[in-house]
């Protein structure tokens, strides 16, 4: 998205909501000395354009930790004005509506409107801060209709969009190690997304990398790349460098190494004594080299062994039918964060075949995750962080 739109979005909105709150303070649920307390009104203003420049800052300043660390509070401002915003328009629009039905003003549901607002929006952001940070295990049983060697079953751990970036909370990325090692995994694949559009934003990656590689599972752990292992500026979610000039940086792939990941890029790899294959796929919107440019599936899937269980490892939810005609029978993907934050849970399935969970889809088994992490505000609201275990049975 060009930059100017973005920040000029945000600039509307941020004046709209600003005009809003001022005529709800206009209120006599407000005392009259404050109303009237110039440095009162001058000391809310300040605050408030503090608070609104944050995104502002956290997108346009160099590299550094005071940027990342704006990022981050700017992250979690966001979170709180989408709620606070939307909650006041609507609280606005019925009081608006009451008085023009009633025929005349009543300052009081000025104040009661701000306040509910404010508290809600708190509320509701507090908990998806915490919510963010209790991840669960969810289990789903798959059978795959081949036989795969004397192998009878695959447990297999899915993750995805792990995002970490300037709001990653170490101590829930241990604990998910842990959760892992104790489901006693064959193979763990990360579908994409491990960092969040930097890798400077991260605090300590060593101590990360060192906790990610005591994930424990017989095969080993594998990855591809999502669209935001990428080197790019973020303006409240949105990426705002061209793909052009999207690059995967050497760190970035250091890290990956650092960590024991066997990163796959229009690749197969063979466990279970070489029975099945794990193809992974690269990003089909950011390749990491300033190109969207990947193998199709028909490429991607021309050497595999039809006759043993192909699972395909990708990023984004999508080319189903595809992958099905040219060989594959499970697609395991991310990206769609289930919707993170509500309503966007309610929005995701209208634009992905499968949006989150276990689907057939034109004869393909599909598997989506909510992934471990999130991006932009470090909400969790109406979706769970989750380890997804997948217990595949060959037949």
């Amino acid at each position: 998205m060009n930059p100017i739109l973005s920040i000029g979005i945000y600039v509307l909105m941020s004046f709209i909501t600003m005009l809003m709150t001022g005529w709800c303070l206009n209120s006599t649920f407000v005392p009259l000395s404050i109303r009237k307390n110039r440095p009162a009104h001058i000391i809310v203003v300040t605050l408030y354009l503090l608070v609104f420049l944050l995104p502002i800052l956290g997108a346009m300043l160099p590299n550094s930790r005071l940027k990342f660390d704006l990022q981050g509070a700017g992250n979690i401002w966001l979170g709180f004005y989408i709620y606070y915003g939307a909650i006041l328009l609507f609280l606005w629009i019925v009081a608006f509506i009451v008085q023009k039905i009633s025929s005349k003003e009543n300052h009081m549901i000025r104040g009661l409107v701000l306040t509910i607002s404010f508290i809600t929006a708190l509320a509701v952001c507090v908990h998806g801060l915490i919510h963010a940070q209790q991840t669960i295990v969810t289990k789903l049983d798959i059978p795959i209709e081949k036989k795969a060697g004397d192998h009878k079953e695959l447990n297999v751990i899915l993750l995805g969009d792990l995002h970490l970036s300037v709001n990653s909370y170490f101590p829930t990325t241990k604990k998910m190690v842990d959760m892992i090692n104790k489901e006693d995994p064959d193979v763990v694949v990360i579908a994409g997304d491990i960092f969040t559009s930097t890798y400077e934003g991260l605090r300590h990656p060593a101590r990360y990398a060192e906790v990610l590689r005591k994930i424990k599972s017989r095969y080993g752990v594998y990855a591809v790349y999502g669209n935001h292992d990428v080197e790019e500026t973020l303006f409240g979610g949105f990426p705002i460098t061209p793909i052009s000039q999207a690059y995967r940086t050497k760190q970035m792939e250091q890290f990956f190494k650092d960590c024991n990941f066997k990163v796959l890029y229009d690749n197969t790899a063979l466990i279970a004594d070489d029975q099945v294959q794990i193809v992974g796929r690269v990003d089909g919107e950011k390749a990491g080299d300033g190109t969207a440019k990947r193998k199709s599936a028909s490429e991607v899937l021309q050497n595999v062994d039809q006759t043993k269980p192909v699972l395909v490892l990708e990023h984004e939810p999508i080319e189903f039918k595809d992958l099905k005609d040219h060989g594959a029978d499970l697609a395991m993907c991310g990206h769609t964060h289930a919707g993170q934050m509500f309503p966007g849970n309610m929005i995701v399935p209208f634009f992905n075949e499968n949006a989150y969970g276990y689907k057939v889809i034109d004869g393909l088994d599909t598997v989506v995750t909510s992934g471990v992490g999130y991006y932009g505000p470090p909400m969790r609201i109406g979706t769970d962080s989750e380890i997804m275990v997948l217990h595949l049975s060959f037949q």
